[in-house]
């Protein structure tokens, strides 16, 4: 990882421009949103105290009750602060786009809306970028300021390697967060081995997959011959985009990558928002907070006005294959 040679007054008036920008829209649209669907989501152990008529049957602590011979139940207070994470993919492929902004850029500016409303709301509020590395990490904590050096570490940060492991990301996040958190993690999801690390995240954490898309990787442009880059191998390939059997594999391969995504996240129960370079990030993150709310079971799927509506739920999988969330 390194900084990127911004002089400070640069970086100062980079983080006002996104600081203004985005608080409007927190102020206007997200700040009430984030709350009615975060706040009281979260249960703290409290006692153990005797049954009483009333309290629920699920509440018993049937351990402690056999040893003292009588019912006592568990009590719960909710949680009046969240920690809320931000994992961002600095690998060579977010760092693509064909329209206004690279993915990665509607990354930051939409970590940039959630780490003001979590500090609105007296929540913490962290960052992880992460490339086939953990490139940066900055401890959860509350505050303006706080959000303020969060933003400018996205705007400085050049990562230093160009693929993606989201092991190494997990295992850096599972040692940083001892408690449930909330984690958007803004990723392609262009990579090998997803399952084992995600579904280890999950079993402890509230994971919100943010899938990020750019025009040109869902369809081939129609150029003719043409030399195209990986950029994260640097592997060089040499195709006809005009040739018709290209075109119809180019598309099988997307819509299956599509739907084997889909699939993984609905068996391991995270909710995804699809956020278009094409589009941008407000109405998807809208419709996420609204879907959410008001779902009655499944993971919430939202995308971009166009492309997915305004919500959809996706199945979830077999039971045995979700694992346990802690709530």
């Amino acid at each position: 990882m390194s900084i990127t040679a911004i002089a400070p007054a640069d970086v100062l008036r980079q983080v006002r421009r996104i600081e203004v920008r985005t608080r409007r829209l927190v102020d206007s649209r997200f700040a009430g949103e984030y709350r009615s669907l975060f706040k009281g989501q979260g249960m703290e152990f409290a006692e153990v105290r005797e049954y009483q008529p009333g309290d629920e049957v699920r509440a018993i602590d049937w351990n402690v009750s056999a040893r003292m011979g009588r019912p006592f139940v568990k009590r719960y207070v909710e949680e009046r602060e969240l920690t809320v994470m931000l994992a961002i993919d600095l690998s060579g492929s977010s760092r693509f786009g064909t329209r206004a902004r690279f993915k990665h850029d509607l990354a930051i500016e939409m970590a940039g809306v959630l780490s003001l409303a979590a500090v609105r709301n007296n929540d913490r509020v962290g960052l992880m970028l992460f490339s086939d590395r953990v490139e940066h990490a900055l401890p959860a904590r509350k505050g303006r300021k706080h959000a303020l050096r969060l933003i400018r570490d996205l705007l400085t940060v050049t990562p230093a390697g160009r693929g993606t492991s989201m092991t190494a990301m997990v295992d850096r996040m599972m040692r940083l967060l001892p408690h449930r958190s909330v984690i958007f993690l803004a990723s392609d999801f262009l990579a090998d081995d997803l399952e084992r690390p995600l579904a280890r995240l999950a079993q402890r954490h509230d994971v919100i997959a943010v899938t990020l898309e750019d025009p040109a990787e869902r369809e081939l442009p129609d150029i003719g011959p043409a030399r195209l880059e990986d950029p994260e191998s640097g592997e060089i390939v040499e195709i006809d985009t005009s040739h018709p059997q290209v075109r119809r594999a180019f598309a099988t391969r997307v819509a299956a990558e599509d739907e084997s995504r889909r699939k993984l996240f609905g068996r391991l129960g995270l909710d995804e928002i699809v956020v278009h370079t094409e589009f941008g990030y407000v109405d998807a993150l809208l419709a996420f907070f609204r879907a959410r709310s008001r779902r009655p079971h499944g993971a919430v799927r939202t995308g971009p006005r166009g492309t997915l509506g305004d919500a959809a739920l996706m199945e979830p999988g077999p039971a045995q294959a979700r694992p346990a969330r802690v709530r």
